[in-house]
């Protein structure tokens, strides 16, 4: 059984979240990530090999990293999530792996790796690396599962000011679609799309903050501003380690949401493409996959070390995957460009109060 009790390492990791915009260390290999991906756990083989870590720079959404590669930013690796690999293998962003140098590419999980939206010419663009949930946490103290037995929870008027959403547009989509009765948005027809992001717009009034990440939004729950939240295995983790009053429910009658993130290489990188292949292959070690899952809460793309931890220490973190969950899951893939433009424009509307 993992030990689900936060020591040192894992305090440490957390605050770094709070970190500038670069976390400097190996010149040869820049890292463009999410905020709490430096945490040297995670590539421990890495460090061995070379000494230290990579550099590491920091994006806040998707979106946000795309704009800021295609103005000129330079970096080796990138960390998109599954809906946005193909807008950026079509701007030309990302360069092709070569598998050959990935030593564990044939114990990836399938169903990630192959999708055919990750592909152009046979030639692979896509690590998966990272997967989990968004569903709603919750404040124990104050709330039962069966308060929350709706996603139409999120618009009552009684938690005005008391709820958070993602500052992301596919986590808060994934929300909207599921409120209306959709669980595949690859196929969303613009009425959908509307009924959607008028179930946003209800949503607004009642939002306290849209979080940014992991850290701001255990803190609002901490202080008790936040009573629930549409969050990530994460936030569930991390605030159990600490021994807050925190649950995590996917028992809603519309259901929950699932997602996939992963590393890929980036066409301008000017740094060590063998430095590259090596963060990859330590990102892939057995070790690394029960670190993060253990720690953080989430899945790891390496099937072969998922399928060596127990059930029951994968449902202590919300990882097991029933049939009745996969059922009622809208899972994150790629959408349309059209409907990905629509609802990136429409949610910076919603946010805005518009």
């Amino acid at each position: 059984m993992y030990n689900f009790r936060k020591t040192a390492t894992l305090a440490a990791a957390i605050a770094v979240l709070t970190s500038g915009a670069v976390f400097a260390d190996d010149a040869e290999l820049t890292v463009f990530d999410w905020a709490g991906y430096e945490d040297p756990e995670f590539f421990q083989a890495y460090i061995a090999q070379h000494g230290e870590g990579p550099t590491f720079a920091f994006f806040g959404d998707e979106e946000e990293a795309f704009q800021k590669l295609r103005s000129g930013f330079r970096a080796d690796a990138a960390h998109p999530c599954s809906q946005s690999v193909p807008k950026w293998i079509e701007a030309g962003l990302l360069a092709p792996l070569d598998t050959s140098r990935i030593t564990r590419w044939d114990e990836l999980e399938p169903s990630f790796r192959d999708i055919e939206a990750y592909q152009r010419d046979g030639n692979y663009y896509f690590v998966p690396i990272d997967w989990g949930n968004t569903a709603i946490v919750y404040n124990t103290d104050e709330l039962t599962e069966a308060d929350l037995a709706s996603l139409q929870v999120f618009t009552d008027p009684q938690y005005e000011g008391r709820i958070s959403v993602g500052d992301n547009v596919d986590d808060a989509y994934a929300l909207a679609f599921l409120a209306t009765g959709v669980k595949d948005w690859t196929t969303a027809t613009d009425a959908q799309f509307e009924a959607a992001s008028a179930f946003l717009r209800q949503v607004h009034p009642n939002v306290r903050t849209y979080w940014a990440d992991g850290a701001s939004l255990a803190q609002l729950m901490q202080s008790g501003e936040v009573l629930f939240a549409w969050a990530w295995n994460e936030t569930f983790s991390t605030m159990s380690y600490e021994g807050h009053p925190i649950g995590m429910t996917r028992n809603m009658a519309e259901g929950s949401s699932s997602w996939v993130c992963g590393y890929t290489k980036l066409a301008d990188g000017e740094g060590s493409e063998d430095k590259f292949y090596d963060f990859i292959n330590a990102w892939l070690e057995p070790q690394t996959a029960e670190y993060l899952v253990g720690y953080w809460g989430y899945g790891h793309g390496n099937a072969a070390a998922m399928a060596a931890m127990s059930t029951e220490d994968l449902a202590a973190v919300g990882l097991d995957s029933t049939e009745a969950h996969q059922a009622n899951t809208l899972w994150q893939a790629p959408v349309p460009a059209e409907l990905r433009e629509k609802m990136i424009a429409e949610f910076e509307l919603i946010k805005a109060g518009f």
